[in-house]
């Protein structure tokens, strides 16, 4: 009889603690589960972020922005036809 109460009590308290395991582990699955969206959320500004900063990298470094620039800042300007010099290097290469 005594046996019986002491496993009644070892069944129970068994069923607690799965209990209590479960009720653990579904609140440790919210927690990671809203980090991952936070995670997710953060990777998503972060890739909005690249792509403007992608955008404005090629802005900056268009041609026409480097030659306007280059006017402006440094007074630079395309020569006449007349005081451009063409220079080739021809290297002969022998065969074997």
């Amino acid at each position: 009889m005594v046996r019986k109460y002491i496993l009644h009590i070892v069944l129970g308290l068994s069923v607690l603690a799965s209990a209590l395991g479960v009720v653990y582990s579904k609140h440790e699955s919210r927690q990671l589960f809203v980090a991952l969206q936070n995670l997710e959320t953060e990777r998503d500004n972060m890739n909005i972020d690249w792509g403007r900063l992608q955008l404005e990298q090629s802005t900056w470094a268009t041609h026409a922005r480097i030659a306007s620039e280059a006017q402006k800042k440094l007074g630079m300007v395309v020569p006449d036809m007349n005081n451009i010099t063409i220079i080739t290097n021809r290297v002969k290469v022998e065969h074997e």
